[in-house]
This record gives structure tokens, C-alpha cells and sequence, in this order.
């Protein structure tokens, strides 16, 4: 039963996020980010936030630090918005699987169409 309501607050925090960064955030390092996953620790005190920047040309340390100058601003809206009693702490963290993901399939389209790496 925990566990459900563990994925619960997973899936409604992503949910609340991305809503808040793309219309409460103003901090031009933010810009468009795509919130890709959050996994909530089991206590439910913390929550690592998974980013990718969407079209931007910030460097993704420079939106992470624009994310974390916001990160009491969001874990306050979203507690409120999510009715928790204890909202967890935000740590942002740059998600690698996206370009990862986009290599191994270049690197299949390459060997499909018979190219050398």
C-alpha cells in the first residue's frame, strides 16, 4: 500500500513541477526544462528531480543552479499543491539516459544502414 502512494507522490510531484517551472519560474537560467523523472526516497523527506533542458542554450549546470536557487520557492508551492504535510527536499540532477538514449540509437541507425562508427 505504500508503495502505491509512494508512486502516487512521485507522478503528481512531476506533475506539479513541470507545471510550476514552465509558468512561475521567471530566472532566465531556467528557461524550458523538461522534467523527465522524480524518485522520492522512501521516508519521503527527499526527492531527486531528473531535468533535461528543452532547446536551451544554457549548459545544464547553469539551469541546475537556476533550479536550485527556485528549489524552496517549488517545494512550497508543491506541498501546498499537493495538500503534504511535509514537503521533500529538491535536489536536481541532470538526466544523462536522455543523450545517452539518443547515442545508442544513432549508433543503431548507423549499423542498420551499414556505416562505420
Amino acid at each position: 500500500m505504500a508503495d502505491a502512494r509512494h508512486r502516487r507522490v512521485e507522478g503528481e510531484l512531476q506533475r506539479v513541477l513541470a507545471e510550476l517551472l514552465s509558468r512561475d519560474v521567471k530566472d532566465p537560467r531556467v528557461g524550458n526544462v523538461t522534467i523527465t523523472a522524480v524518485a522520492v526516497a522512501a521516508d519521503l523527506k527527499t526527492a531527486r528531480v531528473f531535468f533535461v533542458p528543452f532547446a536551451s542554450t544554457h549548459d545544464p549546470q547553469k539551469v541546475r543552479a537556476g533550479l536550485t536557487r527556485a528549489a524552496g520557492f517549488l517545494r512550497g508551492e508543491a506541498g501546498r499543491r499537493l495538500g503534504l504535510r511535509y514537503a521533500p527536499r529538491l535536489e536536481f540532477t541532470f538526466d544523462e539516459r536522455v543523450e545517452e538514449a539518443d547515442r545508442l540509437t544513432r549508433l543503431i541507425d548507423r549499423a542498420v544502414r551499414g556505416e562505420e562508427p
